[in-house]
């Protein structure tokens, strides 16, 4: 059965729109790998294994890639560079299924625990914040009642632009003044959640990556004060980063698993950018999910990551 009917026509339009940039840029280069090709022999996997590093997939992603299509054409004889974008939805879909990254997250699905309390972290500049209230919109539209932590306490102006968030979105912000412990507003948060019955809480922390001790261990206390209410909590440790970096965001993804333990990925801005490529290699090499992707500006721009139809929505298909 098609997957397509699951996913939606609206989301597919939004998916193929937010990924205009990458796609027209990954099937040129594709197109130039089979340039005068009628089969995929070596010449074209020569070529098609630079159009995928210039493309953000990353070097070790794509050998992997290119290894399960030289099996591919091994074991089917002949396949025709016609055939080569369908080949390599299959493969790359199927590789990120095999590293476990599959754990879809749509927003009216049940939660595994109440309040599902998610920790997001990521540095400066990231779109961390306004993730967050995108969030807490897909999940007050799901019927989930929602619940903000300004933990970022060092940045006025990240307080300042979640309280914006929460009141668009028309969802209570626990904040503190300035400077206050993170931990101690992490700690009001989870509390309020629960003593109001709320489905979600999304805390908010601060993304200074200049100091990996001093992060690690703020991350540490927040994590251990919220135990204090919810004792499993955090159930999610969200990792945002930019796509439009390239990369760069392997880099920062680097720094932060080896920071705290990362639990699921939200990759932001890929809508004004060439580099969506960077979703997968980040999917394979980290063998974390990759749970969320950020398509555009408006609050329904952030969807919930489907491998397969992300792979279709890059190849044009």
């Amino acid at each position: 059965m098609a997957f397509f009917g699951l996913f939606g026509k609206e989301k597919k339009e939004t998916l193929d729109k937010g990924l205009e940039k990458s796609k027209e840029s990954v099937l040129s280069k594709i197109s130039h790998a089979i340039a005068g090709k009628s089969t995929i022999d070596d010449d074209v996997l020569d070529n098609l294994e630079e159009a995928l590093i210039t493309s953000d997939v990353g070097v070790e992603t794509t050998l992997r890639i290119i290894e399960r299509i030289q099996e591919r054409v091994k074991r089917d004889k002949y396949i025709g560079t016609a055939e080569l974008n369908t080949l390599l939805v299959d493969e790359i879909a199927a590789m990120l299924a095999e590293n476990e990254t599959t754990d879809i997250r749509d927003f009216s699905e049940p939660l595994p625990a109440k309040p599902y309390v998610v920790m997001v972290v990521g540095v400066n500049g990231v779109g961390k914040t306004t993730t967050i209230g995108k969030l807490a919109y897909q999940y007050k539209k799901a019927g989930k009642k929602v619940y903000l932590g300004a933990a970022d306490t060092f940045r006025a102006a990240a307080v300042e632009q979640l309280s914006i968030w929460g009141e668009r979105v028309g969802v209570p912000v626990i904040k503190q003044q300035q400077g206050s412990d993170p931990a101690s507003v992490a700690y009001d948060t989870v509390a309020s959640a629960k003593a109001n019955n709320a489905d979600v809480v999304l805390i908010d922390t601060a993304g200074r990556l200049h100091n990996k001790i001093n992060l690690m261990n703020e991350l540490t206390k927040i994590k251990s004060v919220m135990q204090k209410v919810v004792p499993d909590a955090p159930h999610d440790v969200m990792l945002v980063l930019d796509g439009s970096t390239g990369q760069n965001a392997f880099e920062q993804a680097k720094q932060f698993t080896r920071a705290t333990q990362v639990s699921s990925l939200a990759i932001t801005k890929l809508d004004g950018t060439a580099k969506g490529g960077v979703v997968i290699g980040i999917s394979d090499q980290f063998k974390i999910p990759v749970r969320y992707i950020g398509l555009g500006e408006k609050m329904e721009d952030l969807q919930a990551f489907h491998k397969e139809e992300f792979v279709k929505s890059l190849l044009g298909i």
